[in-house]
């Protein structure tokens, strides 16, 4: 039999034992957490690596499709810079277009009749011609630009065909021709055109212009009725001189 102090002695050691035992346990139990938490840890960086590596493609893929966006923007931009408002309706675009080829057949008309006529009043009225409708299509211009209208660059044929038929004329023929056709026929023309497209037109823009433009082709118009009527005067005048000294 083992006295009291015997057994509490022994009770101790194996107390010891068994936490000294524990400890061992926990200590391996604990380093194979961290050794397997390095690996997670290991793996874990192996995964986000290779992830990070797909975050540079999906980057690259998201500045693909940044810079697709910032295409389709550009494209709308540039849309919308070319229309100005973008609400210009077809028929104010027509009306514009009209316009600036009005100014440039009186422009080219006068051009050639500055060349070939020899009547320094024909002369004049053509000089004025080109002085005033060179403003009026500069005005033209301007507003095609903020409405996003092309406008042509060239006479469209049937205006160049007028103008190609006067250039072969010359003398007394030119200048009647001249005053007829781009004088009275064609300011006819373009005062008719004027006031239909006044009625038509809702732009306040494309009104205003018509308001300034109006009172210079009308203005046109009576000068050059009198300019080729006192041509065609005299040209009666000068037939009738003739058939008396014939006779």
């Amino acid at each position: 039999m083992f006295n009291k102090k015997s057994v509490k002695g022994l009770i101790g050691m194996c107390a010891a034992a068994a936490l000294c035992a524990s400890l061992a346990v926990q200590a391996q139990t604990g380093s194979g957490q961290a050794g397997a938490g390095q690996g997670a840890s290991g793996q874990s960086g192996t995964g986000q690596g290779g992830s990070g590596q797909g975050g540079t493609g999906q980057g690259g893929s998201g500045m693909a499709g940044g810079q697709g966006a910032s295409g389709q923007g550009g494209t709308q931009g540039s849309t919308a810079s070319g229309t100005g408002t973008g609400t210009i309706a077809s028929a104010d675009r027509k009306i514009v277009t009209d316009l600036a080829m009005a100014n440039m057949a009186e422009i080219e008309a006068a051009r050639t009749a500055q060349g070939k006529s020899q009547d320094e009043q024909v002369k004049k009225y053509a000089q004025q011609m080109i002085d005033d409708h060179t403003k009026a299509l500069g005005e033209v211009q301007q507003l095609a630009q903020t409405k996003g209208v092309t406008l042509p660059s060239t006479l469209d044929r049937a205006h160049k065909a007028k103008v190609d038929k006067l250039a072969a004329l010359s003398g007394d023929a030119f200048d009647r021709a001249y005053m007829a056709q781009a004088g009275v026929a064609e300011h006819k023309k373009t005062h008719s055109m004027l006031s239909k497209a006044q009625g038509r037109t809702k732009d306040p823009d494309i009104k205003a212009l018509i308001t300034r433009m109006t009172p210079t082709v009308d203005q046109h118009l009576n000068a050059a009725k009198e300019l080729h009527g006192n041509k065609s005067k005299a040209m009666g005048s000068s037939g009738t001189g003739t058939e008396k000294t014939g006779q």
